[in-house]
């Protein structure tokens, strides 16, 4: 039987980021990652540029959802936003290392547009030996 998963949505607000960081390392260090605190900090570096990047262009931050599964040899996590997607910023506040650390820190790691708008950040990890 598979573990139970996990899944969120919240304000893509700069309070929510320790929040979910929380679950996620939770999650994974219960269930079935073997480096929990990578995933946290992966999560955290993906919610963080959804927070600061994905609706930049509007008044009122929109939501985030972060979910949390493990498959077969794997946790795979996927951090999703309705925002404006992968547009250049030239104000960005960022160094731009974000992306290149979940990069490291994964197996596996995408980044696609989502139709109607928004990014997914989709990530693999190990799993724990048993």
């Amino acid at each position: 039987m598979s573990a139970p998963g996990l899944v969120r949505r919240f304000r893509a607000q700069p309070d929510e980021i320790a929040k979910i960081r929380h679950e996620i390392s939770a999650f994974a260090a219960e269930h079935c990652a073997a480096d929990p605190s990578a995933v946290a900090l992966a999560v955290t570096e993906a919610v963080t540029n959804a927070v600061v990047h994905a609706y930049a262009d509007v008044s009122e931050p929109g939501e985030i959802e972060v979910s949390a599964q493990c498959v077969g040899d794997g946790l795979e996590i996927l951090v999703c936003d309705d925002g404006r997607g992968m547009a250049p910023r030239a104000d960005s506040p960022g160094l731009g290392l974000g992306l290149p650390l979940v990069a490291t820190l994964a197996e596996r790691f995408e980044v696609q547009a989502r139709i109607g708008g928004g990014t997914r950040v989709r990530m693999a990890f190990a799993v724990a030996a048993s």
